[in-house]
């Protein structure tokens, strides 16, 4: 699950760019997601790179499997 770092919470979460990325036309190589948080303003982006088997997190967002501390 992908949440806000100020917020604590994937509630107010926005994509505001997606891109899934093929390299031979049929498998998934690499998948990028652009976050911007409704309620803070704060931004972030999630890279997933298959070749690399690599999770990237960049900015106000984290990528965390507990539950939220607010829902």
């Amino acid at each position: 699950m992908i949440t806000c770092t100020n917020c604590e919470t994937p509630q107010f979460l926005q994509i505001t760019q997606s891109r899934v990325y093929f390299e031979d036309g049929e498998d998934i190589n690499e998948i990028s997601e652009s976050y911007e948080c409704t309620l803070c303003g704060s931004t972030g982006q999630y890279i997933y790179d298959e070749d690399h088997d690599e999770e990237t997190v960049t900015g106000d967002v984290e990528r965390t499997t507990e539950r939220p501390k607010f829902a």
